[in-house]
């Protein structure tokens, strides 16, 4: 009897592609029915979170919500504009009485020479570099000027990953509808309510890239007026906005001042001649020995008014005397003939600034002028060989000893000393 063929030889071939071909159809299909589903709950998530944004924005400060909650918090409970009446000292008795409060009140010894360099460089630059080695009262200079004039002063530390405006000053949560108000956003927003002197510390400044994060300010800080120093929060303004706010943006107050503390060793960057150039330089590497202060030390009431007429009487009372300018112009000549390095006119202004402030601290023109040209004029040495240095140190110390007299110029002496041997 004769057996029949099956019509296909590869039947169980062909059955199990079959199988296989669509299996695959289907987990396609339902991949693309789970893309589609996600996309349509993202979007609906994304509408939903965008009419909340609008909603947020919309409403008012009557304790409804707004992108920056807090600025309108502050905008319901200061209404009106505050002014603060300040103690009629000069400028040699706010050094002195700074100096007292520090170690009666404190316990914190500084010399009279740091305290008026620490006052006159605050009446040059809104930005001041607190250096030198650990414990030497760096941030507890700043801090203590702050509780000596009745403001409390606001400690940032310096994050290492900073690098733009946004890490001072916040960002918009698109999540939450909200801004992310950072204390010195904060600051400066109150300070525009106020003519109080303001302190904002930059604790280790140089852990991250000061000319990055900070580079904004340092550009808005030189502007003569302050009503052209508009800080950029946001990038649009949006209705319920606090009333000090224009479009994003807020004026950068008069009335603040950013002290920085900077140590140098290997976690840190070195600071640039951008920042050196635009701010003062305080050098603390020592304390002062401890003293008694019998008569009772209180802190006062100094406005940022009434600090700007004390700097710009000085100004106009002391001045640069032409023995000075001429001793300023024969040390220039020889520094750019020897080491081919000079300053502009930045430095100039400095100068001509800060010797009439310090001179109304209590202090001499020749003191004023042997602090600032090591901390701004010598400083620009680092930057030349230091083997070539090293071997015209000699030279420039006799030239400071010939132009200015023997050992009057302390400072720049030991900072020629300090190049030469640690280069």
């Amino acid at each position: 009897m004769t057996r029949s063929l099956p019509i296909f030889a590869n039947d169980n071939v062909f059955t199990s592609n079959t199988a296989i071909a669509v299996y695959i159809a289907i987990f396609a299909m339902l991949i693309i029915a789970i893309a589609v589903i996600t996309l349509f709950d993202i979007r609906k998530k994304m509408e939903f979170r965008r009419q909340n944004n609008l909603e947020n924005m919309e409403k008012d400060s009557k304790g409804k919500k707004t992108r920056f909650p807090e600025l309108l918090e502050f905008d319901k409970n200061h209404k009106d504009f505050e002014k603060e009446e300040s103690d009629k000292l000069k400028l040699d008795g706010i050094c002195e009485s700074f100096r007292k409060y520090c170690a009666n009140q404190l316990g914190l010894y500084y010399s009279i020479d740091d305290i008026r360099r620490f006052i006159a460089s605050l009446g040059v630059s809104k930005i001041l570099i607190l250096q030198g080695m650990s414990g030497t009262g760096k941030t507890s200079i700043a801090v203590a000027f702050g509780h000596f004039i009745g403001v409390s002063s606001t400690v940032v530390p310096v994050q290492p990953m900073w690098k733009e405006r946004s890490d001072l000053l916040g960002y918009y949560n698109e999540f939450t509808g909200k801004f992310n108000e950072t204390v010195i956003l904060q600051k400066l927003y109150e300070a525009a309510f106020s003519n109080k002197m303001y302190i904002v510390i930059l604790d280790e400044l140089n852990i991250a890239r000061v000319e990055y994060y900070f580079s904004e300010f340092l550009s808005l800080l030189e502007l003569p007026a302050s009503s052209e120093r508009q800080l950029i929060v946001a990038a649009a303004g949006a209705n319920g906005d606090p009333r000090k706010m224009d479009h994003g943006k807020i004026i950068l107050p008069d009335n603040v001042w950013f002290l920085g503390t900077a140590n140098n060793d290997d976690s840190t960057f070195a600071i640039s001649d951008k920042v050196y150039d635009r701010a003062m330089i305080l050098n603390l590497n020592s304390r002062a020995n401890p003293f008694t202060i019998k008569e009772e030390a209180k802190p006062i009431h100094l406005s940022a008014d009434y600090f700007r007429e004390l700097v710009n009487d000085a100004q106009k009372k002391i001045t640069l005397s032409a023995e000075g300018k001429r001793k300023l112009k024969e040390l220039d000549e020889f520094i750019v003939q020897t080491f081919h390095v000079t300053f502009g006119n930045r430095i100039n202004m400095q100068i001509d600034k800060y010797v009439p402030i310090y001179v109304a601290c209590g202090g001499t023109e020749d003191e004023a002028l042997d602090d600032i040209i090591a901390k701004k004029i010598l400083r620009k040495l680092e930057a030349q060989s230091p083997i070539y240095v090293k071997t015209h140190s000699e030279e420039l110390i006799a030239k400071f000893d010939e132009i200015f007299g023997q050992d009057v110029m302390v400072n720049c002496i030991d900072f020629v000393h300090h190049l030469a041997n640690n280069g």
